[in-house]
């Protein structure tokens, strides 16, 4: 779609979102309320390469430059981390490899879980305790401090993650050990559990900070190469959908595990909301894999990830991701059934179609249907190479006895179960309904396989962005700046009471804005909301519901019971009013908006849609090779319709249209499509 120009509120800002994928980097660039977009592969090898040539592609020189990182995920997924050593209360050495009871797979027995970040010769206990009320039981001494020094020094460890067990209430042996490892003359990557997750639970928070560890040393040095060409003012998508300074990523890389992905959801929540459209399923489909999340009227946040097997507590946004995406490789497995993905044939080689891989992938399956144009790929400026897949596309159907165009129609259904039993796992499976939801499709991918997906499930709609192929780095560019903080209370339902808990916060929101004025933000445009923990007293887990207004009259524990028992209803189909409850966490959440660009609604057209048809292609559906319309998308105009099957093209992605389905572009750009 065109450009299309913000409300005039005064301010002229130019921000850069940067978004690194699996296979292609993507940039949006808004300025004075504009937006314009930039694709080029991505570097795998190095990703700042690519972010650099990218930046330098759009003439961009001095702007705000907000990035989604995939360094630390990837550092974490392939094992390509520091040296970690773990730091604990002496006999919880080995709390990473006890872990928890539950099991992944229940019913397979041959299981391999992720190996420990921190082996055991590098797993360290030192002589300290301090009591469930946060008391010094036994001190720690400067003598085992030093003994710790000097095994750390002959280990070689690159990193050290500390986490004794109640740090969470008495800080002071933890800020002990950190002092005396920045003393030592080649210091590690250092990283404390009391100021990465201070909360109990033992197995997770050492997780959290371990992990923390082990990807920080990679995750500074590489902030460290952008920050010079980008300028101290780099900022860096988290998890949780805000954004944070270059030092804090460096300090807790953690928070930035599923950067990207987050990045994508907010730019969907945005886009759906201001269309009127509030309750969506996002699908991210990229390169290598699909993400997907589920936001009824907000987006949901959860404190209990798994990333590559290791569990993670800082607040994320709440998004499953599923090994299937536009490069995922398709082959025939030792039972002669055709399977797709979760590999990935990555940005390198890339689809056969790139011309350099010999894999058959989603989007070479996309290609041989019709369903993408091999010359007009990225706008043109890159040649699909058909011959190529057509040959490979042969060799895979004799492998399974079946004729090529069946082959490649049985990728796509595959793939699409895959992503299908994903956004089952996000609603149905946690008492939504899809049914009255709507899709939002974007990544490179999305938009070719949303409406058959949402035909599946019964998703009555499906909102298309006028730039699905870079809504992640749109994402990126308009998020808040936000930090989380949080801290366990353990105060069981009588104990309730507001004096205790307003301290509690309270402490929580002078160190955020003392953190914050000293990044340089204005503490007069910061927003804090406040959160609880609860569960019934004994339960295993929590659900997070909102602290209520500080001006209710209202009996605490009553509208905080209440508030728990419609979450566990909700979540769980049943709640149990005559059990007490308990508070165990307390969480904050601080928010410094940033400038949203408001497009200003566009006057409806003609329904007409022929001034933006440039040609017919064949397509090939379920009912076999059809005859399609091509639409550009830079020509649709707010009040144009289409009617399936068609095809609408844009830089950024194909939107397909199959038979059955049609739809309009509203007054923002969309394209809203609905089965006919």
């Amino acid at each position: 779609m065109p450009d299309h120009p913000a409300a005039n509120n005064g301010v002229n800002r130019r921000v850069v979102g940067i978004d690194v994928g699996g296979t292609f980097t993507d940039i949006a660039v808004l300025e004075d309320g504009k937006l314009s977009v930039h694709k080029l592969p991505s570097t795998p090898a190095d990703p700042s390469k690519g972010i650099l040539q990218g930046v330098k592609e759009t003439g961009v020189t001095t702007a705000e430059f907000v990035h989604g990182s995939t360094v630390a995920t990837n550092a974490l997924l392939e094992g390509k981390g520091a040296r970690t050593a773990l730091v604990t209360t002496m006999g919880f050495e080995d709390v990473l490899e006890i872990g928890r009871q539950s099991r992944a797979e229940l019913y397979n027995l041959e299981m391999d879980r992720a190996p420990a970040l921190a082996p055991w010769e590098l797993r360290f206990g030192l002589p300290e305790r301090v009591d469930h009320t946060g008391a010094i039981v036994e001190d720690l001494t400067q003598e085992s401090i030093q003994a710790l020094i000097n095994l750390l020094e002959e280990s070689q460890a690159e990193a050290v993650a500390v986490s004794f067990l109640f740090s969470f209430l008495n800080t002071a042996h933890e800020e002990m050990v950190l002092s005396a490892l920045r003393g030592m003359k080649d210091p590690p990557y250092i990283s404390i559990s009391s100021r990465v997750l201070p909360e109990f639970r033992e197995f997770e928070r050492a997780s959290t900070v371990v992990v923390n560890a082990y990807v920080g040393r990679v995750m500074s040095r590489y902030l460290g190469e952008l920050e010079g060409p980008l300028g101290k003012g780099l900022r860096i998508m988290q998890s949780s959908g805000g954004s944070i300074t270059a030092r804090l990523a460096s300090e807790e890389p953690v928070r930035t595990i599923l950067s990207g992905p987050a990045g994508g959801v907010v730019g969907a929540f945005y886009s759906a909301v201001q269309a009127g459209y509030p309750d969506i399923i996002t699908l991210d489909m990229g390169g290598t894999s699909t993400d997907v999340s589920l936001c009824p009227g907000e987006i949901k946040e959860t404190t209990s990830s798994n990333v590559g097997g290791y569990p993670i507590g800082v607040p994320m946004i709440d998004i499953h991701t599923v090994g299937a995406g536009g490069g995922s490789i398709a082959r025939m497995d030792t039972g002669g059934a055709l399977v797709v993905g979760p590999e990935s044939a990555g940005a390198d080689p890339g689809p056969a179609c790139y011309g350099k891989g010999v894999q058959l992938t989603v989007t070479d399956a996309n290609l041989y249907l019709g369903r993408l144009l091999s010359d007009r790929f990225l706008g043109g400026r890159m040649t699909l190479d058909r011959p190529r897949v057509e040959g490979l596309m042969d060799n895979l159907a004799g492998q399974i006895n079946a004729q090529a165009q069946q082959t490649a129609l049985g990728i796509n259904r595959v793939v699409n179960a895959n992503m299908e039993r994903a956004i089952r796992s996000i609603s149905l499976e946690r008492g939504y309904d899809p049914r009255l939801f709507t899709m939002v499709p974007f990544g490179g991918a999305g938009p070719m396989h949303a409406c058959e997906l949402a035909q599946e499930l019964g998703i009555p709609r499906v909102l298309v962005p006028s730039r699905p192929g870079i809504l992640s780095a749109l994402g990126v560019a308009i998020a808040d700046i936000v930090k989380d903080y949080s801290r366990t209370v353990m105060m069981r339902g009588g104990d309730l009471e507001r004096t205790r808990l307003e301290e509690e916060f309270h402490g929580m929101e002078g160190l955020a804005r003392e953190e914050m004025t000293g990044e340089g933000l204005a503490v007069d445009r910061m927003v804090t909301r406040r959160f609880l923990d609860v569960r019934y007293v004994g339960q295993s887990f929590e659900l997070t519901v909102e602290y209520p207004s500080r001006n209710s009259r209202a009996d605490l524990l009553k509208v905080v019971a209440d508030s728990f028992y419609r979450a566990h209803l909700r979540r769980f189909g049943y709640a149990d009013r005559n059990e007490p409850i308990e508070v165990v966490n307390l969480r904050l959440k601080l928010d410094v908006a940033m400038e949203k660009p408001e497009i200003e609604a566009q006057e409806t057209g003609p329904a007409d849609p022929s001034a933006a048809l440039i040609g017919e292609s064949d397509v090939v559906f379920q009912l076999g090779v059809v005859s399609s319309p091509l639409y550009d998308r830079e020509r649709l105009i707010c009040g144009n319709k289409i009617s399936g099957p068609a095809l609408v093209i844009q830089m950024d992605t194909t939107t397909v249209v199959p038979p059955g389905w049609g739809g309009a572009v509203d007054s923002f750009g969309n394209l809203l499509l609905e089965p006919e």
